[in-house]
């Protein structure tokens, strides 16, 4: 009887203990959505990021302007450590405005928006002009074979599946013809390509992004560029009327040699485990075309916020947390696997890392790169994100910069935003400041510093 009894008192305390961290892990994630949605910085960070230095191309300018500012407002936030991290990073600049036509008969033409994708090389001088061969998909190509390509600009017009509800999945069901596009089609003999932009929108927007040669010679590859869906609607629509319109690309693209840039580093050392790390991180470059407010300015300013908040709260940090701006990861990820690899030279123990690279829109919860028993704990979690509609608990990616550190025991998550309107914006011209709603990037921020500070209070399992 006596052992049923301490049986009875042990399973009384050890609920009263549960309940007492409920209560308390409560009240501190109001107080963090508080702080953030009424003191909050990221939005007024966000607005100078994008309208005071604006587009961050790695190897550019403003990319270094970026740099400099972010590393002079993480030490003024009064972390403990503020560092940059140095990175060899690719160097491309998009030249004068791209120009394309479609042209129906000698002398007739209609002028259709494009892009170059990032890395392309550019037209001879003048452009190039030749007849259109649409496909869907780059196995379209092999069944066509070299005799029907050869002199043809190849126009993939496989658009984004517009039934997932994933928007991301519908992205990675298509993004092949833009990343390896033009490599498959200078195997056939084409004098170049264009690729309907990742948007499920109808509009005159073309959306850039990095593309891949692989191992062809310099004389072997050939001009790639975006066309709005709008352009390549209408060009579809032309070419079933006529399918020997011709097609003018005109760009001054170039590739320059790698430069030196940085991962912005700033951290708040931990009171019981320092050498225990957990990250949270955006990246830092952007497209060229607009200002790259969704992708990443917000994921910077949420990471950057999330520390400042903790410190504004007054909480104290059992383990180190680090928030890292990364450098290059629209076309290379060289500041992600630069970070991982100084890392795992330091023989550094890193327990968790966390990014946002989804928009700035209304947060829905994340996905986990995790163990079952690390998934379970998160689980546990889940009541407590659901007074702020957070229910979106998922295993799946993570990020992209932070996908290198990957290794046994290391819990990876990604922030995952409300991902309808995402791809409106994604690598295009429209990726600014006014598409920012700030309530809906300071519950970002919020949610962030919320599974941040639940991973350093009860630790990786």
């Amino acid at each position: 009887m006596r052992n049923i009894t301490l049986l009875f008192i042990v399973i009384v305390s050890l609920n009263c203990f549960a309940q007492d961290n409920k209560k308390e892990d409560s009240t501190l994630l109001k107080k963090i959505y508080t702080t953030s949605l009424l003191e909050g910085k990221s939005y007024d960070w966000l607005d100078y990021l994008s309208n005071q230095i604006g587009a961050r191309l790695s190897g550019s300018l403003n990319a270094q302007r970026a740099v400099e500012w972010t590393e002079k407002e993480l030490k003024e936030i009064g972390l403990d450590k503020v560092w940059l991290q140095s990175v060899m990073v690719p160097k491309w600049t998009r030249g004068v405005t791209e120009f394309a036509y479609i042209e129906t008969t000698p002398g007739k033409t209609t002028n259709v928006p494009i892009c170059a994708l990032g890395g392309s090389v550019p037209t001879p001088i003048g452009g190039i002009k030749a007849e259109i061969l649409e496909v869907q998909s780059i196995e379209d190509l092999r069944k066509l074979g070299t005799s029907q390509i050869e002199g043809k600009i190849v126009f993939y017009n496989r658009p984004m599946q517009a039934d997932l509800i994933n928007t991301f999945e519908a992205y990675g069901g298509c993004v092949d013809q833009r990343y390896s596009g033009a490599l498959e089609a200078a195997k056939f003999g084409a004098v170049g390509v264009l690729v309907r932009s990742m948007n499920l929108r109808l509009d005159d927007f073309p959306h850039t992004g990095t593309m891949s040669y692989g191992n062809l010679t310099d004389t072997e590859k050939i001009p790639a560029a975006a066309i709005s869906t709008n352009g390549a609607d209408l060009l579809h629509s032309m070419l079933t009327l006529n399918p020997k319109i011709k097609f003018h690309i005109n760009m001054n693209c170039r590739t320059w040699k790698d430069v030196e840039s940085f991962n912005v580093i700033g951290e708040i050392t931990g009171s019981e485990f320092p050498n225990e790390y957990m990250v949270v991180g955006g990246h830092l470059d952007s497209w060229d075309l607009g200002d790259g407010s969704h992708d990443d300015g917000a994921g910077v300013v949420q990471s950057m916020e999330v520390l400042r908040i903790l410190k504004k709260i007054g909480y104290t940090p059992k383990r180190s947390i680090r928030v890292i701006l990364f450098m290059n990861e629209e076309n290379g990820l060289r500041g992600g696997k630069k970070y991982a690899e100084v890392a795992k030279k330091k023989n550094e123990n890193h327990v968790f890392a966390l990014e946002s690279d989804a928009g700035g829109f209304t947060p829905r919860g994340f996905s986990f790169d995790c163990d079952d028993k690390n998934f379970d704990q998160i689980i546990h979690w889940k009541p407590l994100f659901e007074p702020y509609l957070i229910h979106h608990f998922v295993k799946g990616s993570s990020g992209a910069d932070i996908g290198p550190m990957k290794q046994q025991g290391i819990v990876l998550a990604g922030l995952r935003p409300d991902s309808q309107r995402y791809f409106d914006y994604h690598h295009a011209a429209n990726d600014t400041f006014d598409a920012i709603n700030k309530r809906e990037l300071e519950l970002g921020a919020a949610t962030m510093t919320s599974l941040i500070y639940l991973f350093d209070k009860y630790g990786v399992k």
